[in-house]
C-alpha cells in the first residue's frame, strides 16, 4: 500500500529541475546540429557556384537580400549608433573629470565602438530587423506548401533561397558595422567637442594613437561571424515550422532570442581568443 503510494506521489522539485534542464540540454544540442547539417548544405552549394559555372545561386536573389536586409535598416543602425555615441561621451565625462582627463574619452569610445559594440550592436538591430523576417517568410513558405513545391521542380531550396539569404546577411552586417562604428565616434566626437569642451585635434589625435589596425580587423571578423549566426538560425527556423500561423510566430520568436544569445556568447569567444593572441 505504501509503495502505491509513492508512485502516485509527482516527482519532487530536484526530479522535475533535472528534468527541465535535460529537455533544454536536448533543445540546445538539436538546435546545435540543425544549424551545423544546414550550413553544411549551405558552404557545398556556395563552393559549388564558386567552382562550376553551370552551377548558380542566384545573383538577383542576393542583390535583393541585402537590399531588404540592409538598406531598409541602415537607418535604425545610424540612430542607435548615434545614441550609443552620445550616451558614452556622457557617461564617462564625470569620472574622467575627476582626474582631468577628459580628452581620453576618444581612446575610450575608439575601442569599445571599434571592438565589441559596433558589431554587437548592428547584430542586435538586424536580428530584430531582418532575423525575425527571414524565419517569417521561410516559414510561410513551408507551411504554404512552397518548399515542396520547389523540390518538386528538382529546385534545392538551400541553394535557391538559403544561401542568398546567408550571404546577403553577411555583406550587409559587415557594411552595417562600419557605418555604426563611424557614426558612434562622429557623434560621440560631436558631444565631447561641442558640449564638454575638447578640443577637436586632441580628440582626432588621441583617437589615431588608440586605435590599431587590429581593432578595426576584430570588429569586422565579429560582425562576418555574427551575420552567419543570424542567418542561419533564421532560417534553420524558417525551414522547421510546423502547426501552420501559430508555428510562425512560434519561428519568428524563438530567432530573435535564440540568435541574440548565440551573438552574445559568441562575442565572448572571439575575446578570449583575441586576447590570447594579443590583439588587445
Amino acid at each position: 500500500m505504501a509503495d502505491e503510494l509513492d508512485a502516485s506521489r509527482p516527482p519532487g522539485l530536484f526530479i522535475r529541475l533535472l528534468a527541465a534542464l535535460g529537455d533544454m540540454l536536448m533543445r540546445i544540442l538539436s538546435l546545435i546540429g540543425g544549424v551545423a547539417y544546414l550550413l553544411n548544405d549551405v558552404i557545398r552549394w556556395f563552393l559549388r557556384a564558386v567552382t562550376r559555372r553551370n552551377t548558380r545561386f542566384g545573383r538577383t536573389a542576393v542583390v535583393t537580400q541585402m537590399v531588404r536586409i540592409g538598406v531598409r535598416s541602415t537607418g535604425i543602425v545610424v540612430l542607435v549608433s548615434a545614441c550609443i555615441g552620445f550616451i558614452l561621451a556622457l557617461q564617462m565625462q564625470p569620472p574622467l573629470a575627476d582626474f582631468g582627463q577628459e580628452d581620453k574619452i576618444a581612446n575610450i569610445v575608439g575601442v569599445a565602438v571599434f571592438r565589441e559594440l559596433g558589431p554587437l550592436v548592428a547584430a542586435i538591430v538586424l536580428t530584430g530587423f531582418a532575423g525575425a523576417a527571414i524565419a517569417a517568410e521561410l516559414g510561410t513558405m513551408v507551411v504554404g506548401e512552397e518548399i515542396e513545391a520547389l523540390e518538386a521542380h528538382a529546385l534545392n531550396p538551400i541553394r535557391f533561397l538559403v544561401l542568398p539569404r546567408v550571404i546577403a546577411t553577411i555583406v550587409c552586417l559587415v557594411l552595417l558595422t562600419v557605418i555604426g562604428v563611424l557614426t558612434a565616434v562622429f557623434f560621440a566626437a560631436l558631444m565631447t567637442v561641442g558640449i564638454l569642451g575638447v578640443p577637436l585635434n586632441v580628440y582626432v589625435q588621441n583617437s589615431l594613437d588608440q586605435l590599431v589596425i587590429h581593432d578595426f580587423l576584430t570588429g569586422l571578423i565579429k560582425a562576418g561571424a555574427f551575420g552567419l549566426i543570424l542567418a542561419s538560425i533564421a532560417c534553420y527556423n524558417g525551414l522547421k515550422v510546423t502547426g501552420g500561423a501559430a508555428g510562425v510566430g512560434r519561428a519568428t520568436t524563438s530567432t530573435v532570442v535564440q540568435t541574440i544569445v548565440a551573438v552574445i556568447i559568441a562575442d565572448l569567444a572571439f575575446t578570449a581568443v583575441f586576447y590570447s593572441i594579443g590583439w588587445t
